[in-house]
């Protein structure tokens, strides 16, 4: 079933804050095997003019992701979240995600598409501080696959 098309452009309310950690940087930079010290040192990462850790580009979508099961799991849109695969993720940073950052994510369906029976989705997810300021952009194509015909 087709999903549909009056949500391209709904957005849905901002999450709770997730404050970042430096242990949970630490902890994802490990798991993706980057070593590099701004990422689990505070003096390296000051020494490159940041106020505390970074976290590596990738590690927003953990929380991206969480703010978008909202869209997931709207049970107007009709996803059967059983045959999505992710498709594709891309960021935009304004700034790099940081210890102490309390970050809110908004997510907006940007596009809803049919190809092959499969139904495709673009969310987009805004990352903003404690002050309303925009840190990074993501956005997440999840991919609906075609029922098997029997």
């Amino acid at each position: 079933m087709a999903l549909d098309q009056s949500f391209v452009g709904r957005t849905y309310p901002p999450t709770d804050p997730y404050e970042v950690g430096r242990e949970k940087i630490r902890e994802f930079a490990e798991a993706v095997g980057d070593a590099n010290p701004a990422y689990t040192d505070p003096e390296a990462a000051k020494a490159l003019g940041h106020p505390d850790v970074i976290a590596p580009p990738t590690f927003v979508f953990a929380i991206t992701f969480r703010a978008a099961r909202q869209v997931i799991a709207d049970p107007k849109l009709g996803l059967d979240y059983n045959r999505v695969v992710h498709g594709d993720q891309r960021f935009a940073y304004r700034r790099p995600v940081r210890a102490g950052d309390r970050l809110t994510v908004t997510s907006t369906i940007e596009t809803i598409k049919s190809l092959a029976g499969n139904d495709i989705l673009d969310v987009r997810g805004e990352v903003h501080d404690e002050a309303g300021e925009l840190v990074v952009t993501a956005w997440t194509k999840l991919v609906a696959r075609a029922a098997e015909e029997a």
